[in-house]
C-alpha cells in the first residue's frame, strides 16, 4: 500500500502522451476533460444501457455454461474425470483468449473485438447442442474457452473507449453489476429447465438466442464518447 502511493493515475497526469503521439492532442484541458464522462451523464445515453444489456447477456451465457457443463458432460456419458477435464480445458484456453483478444482490442477496438468474441461464443453454443461424445465436447471447450477469456478481457477497455477513463471504475463497476445479475439468474434458470424437461436442450437454445441478442446490441454501439461533438453530434444524444 505504501508503494502504491508513488504511482500516478496515468501518463497524462504528469503531462506525458502515448508513444509516437508527441504532436497530437497537446492541450492538457482537452486531455483531462474529454476522457471524463461521469456516470450520471453516461447513464443518460443509449450507449450505456446497451452495453449494460450486453454485459447481462455475456454473464448469463458464460456463468450458466461454466456451472452446467460438467453435469451436461456426465449426462452425455463422460466419466467424472473426463467431464472435469472439459471444464479444465475451458479454463486453460480462456487464458489464450485473454491474451489474443486483448492484443486484438488494441488494434481493432472494443466493438469489433466484442463482436468477434460473440460470434465465437455463438458458434460454440451451436456446436454444444450437437456434441454428444467426448471429442466433440472437448472441441466445444476449446472454442468456447477462447470466447470466454476474450469476453472477460475486452469489456473493460471497451467501456473506456466509449466513455473515457475519468470515471472508468464507477462506470465499469455499474456495468459489471448488470452482468452479475445475469450471472446469478442464468444458472438457476438453466437448472430449473433441466429439472422440468430432463434435458439442457432448451437451456442451450436460450443461451444461443441470448448470445445473438448480445451480438446485435454490440453492433449497435456507435463512436467513442470522446469524439468531437461537432463532427459526431449523434454521440451527444441522451435518453429523454
Amino acid at each position: 500500500m505504501a508503494l502504491a502511493q508513488l504511482m500516478k493515475r496515468d501518463p497524462q497526469g504528469i503531462g506525458l502522451l502515448p508513444d509516437g503521439d508527441s504532436h497530437y492532442r497537446r492541450n492538457s484541458t482537452y486531455l483531462t476533460e474529454v476522457r471524463s464522462l461521469p456516470l450520471r451523464t453516461a447513464a443518460r445515453t443509449i450507449q450505456f444501457w446497451t452495453i449494460c444489456l450486453a454485459e447481462f447477456a455475456i454473464f448469463f451465457c458464460l456463468l450458466t455454461t461454466i456451472v452446467h457443463i460438467v453435469p451436461h458432460a456426465r449426462d452425455q456419458g463422460l466419466p467424472p474425470v473426463s467431464a472435469a477435464a472439459v471444464l479444465a480445458t475451458i479454463g486453460a484456453v480462456s487464458m489464450l483468449g485473454r491474451i489474443v483478444m486483448g492484443a486484438a482490442n488494441d488494434r481493432i477496438g472494443g466493438k469489433r473485438s466484442l463482436s468477434i468474441c460473440f460470434i465465437i461464443l455463438i458458434s460454440s453454443l451451436v456446436w454444444l447442442q450437437m456434441a454428444d461424445n467426448t471429442w466433440m465436447l472437448f472441441f466445444f471447450a476449446v472454442i468456447y474457452g477462447f470466447a470466454h477469456g476474450g469476453l472477460f478481457t475486452v469489456m473493460s477497455p471497451t467501456v473506456a473507449e466509449l466513455f473515457g477513463t475519468g470515471s472508468h471504475g464507477l462506470l465499469f463497476g455499474t456495468i459489471l453489476f448488470s452482468g452479475t445479475i445475469g450471472g446469478s439468474v442464468g444458472p438457476l434458470l438453466a437448472g430449473y429447465v433441466f429439472d422440468v424437461t430432463g434435458s439442457y436442450r432448451m437451456a442451450f437454445i436460450a443461451l444461443t438466442t441470448l448470445a445473438l441478442i448480445g451480438l446485435v446490441l454490440i453492433r449497435t454501439l456507435r463512436l467513442p464518447a470522446d469524439a468531437d461533438p461537432e463532427t459526431y453530434p449523434e454521440m451527444q444524444k441522451e435518453i429523454p
